[in-house]
């Protein structure tokens, strides 16, 4: 027989959070970083060239009270959180990236577009390999800054976010290891299977969070006694495609709606969405959104020489533009050290 766990959201604390204290007058620095497969390149090298141009290639992360990620976002803020520079992340993309997603040629790359019509076009066990040999057995209780990496649960189809026990009642994800949480946040759908993780099936956080912005934002004013205005939010995309409905898709029917385009149209909508929810809560002014531009031939998920050949320099120009605005909102003083709760 076939064990079925229980629903997650079963176990869901009533009350309300009895609200940690926070030093007065002090910011709460949250850095949030989109989903993306390996345009996860974008965002790495912006904060390694904030690291560099600002830090004296100190790790980005002492700046920032929580970090929050979905998918490659969420493998980022991880590797921050494991100890790791931005510049140490972004060679796991450099050094890594083929292995995860090979570049195939030929009669070969054909075979692969073919079978995955009916199967997953990459091999996850490439992507678990590479995760394990990056965070080994290390657990999210031993983060060094707090973290909300959003996943899917596909067996009772409700969102599943992981975060660190950075409040008393947060107590049931301590013990998840780096590497496993990694995998759950980046499981994409067609790309990868879903993971089973003791009876649960775990899919990419995009399906629901691709920007978790509001995750980590929402989490911030249940759990700590900060106002609103003193929250600051660097939020970081991985680059849209322009989008357009034509005449066609206006009319409806499954053929104009194929699934590609309502998931485009689906995430586009929920990043834009949080977006500005964020700025309706904390004022616009307080959130900085730093996004490549959009483009009409935007990088795939998957292409590796792709990104690496033009996501740093974009990063490059978009630090000089904004470098200097980042670091005075978000890189003044370091961060009071994270402290778990028991």
């Amino acid at each position: 027989m076939t064990y079925v766990p229980a629903r997650r959201s079963d176990g869901t604390i009533q009350h309300v959070r009895i609200k940690q204290p926070w030093p007065k007058d002090r910011l709460f620095r949250i850095l949030s970083i989109d989903g993306g497969g390996i345009r996860g390149v974008f965002p790495a090298a912006y904060l390694a060239e904030m690291e560099r141009r600002f830090l004296d290639g100190r790790s980005i992360v002492t700046c920032f009270d929580m970090v929050a990620g979905t998918s490659t976002g969420g493998i980022i803020a991880l590797a921050l959180a494991h100890g790791m520079s931005a510049h140490e992340a972004l060679q796991i993309y450099v050094n890594r990236g083929t292995r995860i997603f090979p570049d195939l040629s030929g009669w070969r790359k054909w075979r692969r577009l073919l079978r995955w019509i009916s199967r997953p076009k990459h091999d996850q066990s490439a992507l678990r390999d590479e995760l394990l040999s990056i965070f080994g057995d290390k657990v999210l209780d031993d983060a060094t800054t707090r973290l909300v990496v959003p996943s899917f649960e596909g067996r009772h189809g409700e969102p599943f976010l992981y975060k660190t026990p950075h409040h008393p009642d947060y107590q049931k994800d301590r013990h998840q290891r780096f590497a496993h949480v990694a995998l759950h946040t980046s499981a994409a759908p067609s790309y990868y299977p879903a993971v089973d993780n003791d009876g649960f099936f775990m899919f990419d956080g995009g399906i629901w969070a691709n920007n978790p912005v509001m995750n980590a934002l929402v989490d911030v004013l249940s759990c700590y006694d900060v106002p609103r205005e003193n929250i600051r939010i660097l939020s970081l995309g991985t680059g849209d495609s322009e989008f357009t409905l034509g005449e066609g898709v206006r009319s409806g029917g499954v053929r104009h709606w194929a699934f590609l385009r309502a998931f485009e149209a689906a995430a586009r909508a929920q990043c834009k969405n949080a977006l500005g929810q964020a700025y309706l809560l904390v004022g616009k002014n307080n959130v900085l959104r730093i996004d490549p531009p959009e483009s009409s031939n935007p990088i795939e998920m998957d292409d590796v020489p792709r990104a690496l050949a033009e996501l740093p320099a974009i990063a490059r120009s978009l630090s000089e533009a904004s470098g200097h605005n980042v670091a005075t909102m978000f890189l003044v003083d370091p961060a009071d050290m994270f402290v778990r709760c028991p």
